[in-house]
């Protein structure tokens, strides 16, 4: 998984209509008017990084060639964490990830987080709870691959271009992102899981 603005009058992307949209937002108070150009921006980039964490998951699990080779898919009793976290060779927590690696309960946790998160920004629901995971699995692979290490545990350069920021971060920030903007609404299926009951009763879920 791996992925390497100023408004003027006549562009549309006009303040006062994001004013309005969050005037008339949905029952988060946080949406952006779904007619809004910046809504379908948002709408793009939650449906594209929805496609990152789905075809991780579909990768890994079938083994459709790209980072994972054909017949190395976790339905064929390949691991998805064993080889990336076998390899972390810096960092505060190599040993620990050394010893997650290939885990059962590693495994399983990773590949449903995977398409729980790929899933619901595809759909535009649960965006909240997708943020919250998505977020937690973007820190902890961070951590396994410490950018800010320059030299990796046996002395040889790490290549980190950045001492901090790096994808994972950047994707966390988009999850947050689309949560707190209800993105959502727009192109998805938010304002119907807005309006189930138990969903309006743990706002969180939204």
């Amino acid at each position: 998984m791996a992925v390497h603005q100023h408004p003027h009058r006549g562009s549309g992307f006009r303040l006062s209509a994001v004013l309005r949209g969050h005037r008339t937002a949905s029952a988060s108070g946080t949406a952006v008017a779904a007619d809004t150009a910046p809504a379908y921006a948002l709408a793009l980039l939650r449906l594209l990084t929805g496609f990152v964490f789905l075809w991780a998951f579909l990768d890994k699990t079938f083994g459709l060639g790209y980072a994972t080779p054909s017949g190395k898919g976790w339905a064929d009793g390949g691991s998805p964490t064993k080889g990336f976290l076998s390899g972390v060779a810096a960092g505060p927590m190599e040993s620990t990830f050394h010893a997650w690696a290939g885990a059962a309960w590693a495994d399983w946790l990773f590949m449903l987080g995977l398409l729980g998160i790929g899933l619901a920004l595809i759909g535009g629901v649960a965006l909240r709870f997708a943020a919250v995971a998505g977020t937690a699995m973007m820190a902890l692979m961070w951590l396994a691959e410490w950018p800010p290490a320059r030299h990796l545990s046996d002395g040889s350069p790490s290549m980190s271009t950045n001492p901090f920021a790096d994808y994972h971060l950047v994707y966390a920030a988009a999850l947050v992102v689309l949560a707190v903007t209800a993105a959502g609404d727009t192109l998805g299926a938010g304002r119907l899981w807005a309006r189930l009951p138990f969903v309006r009763d743990h706002r969180w879920l939204r």
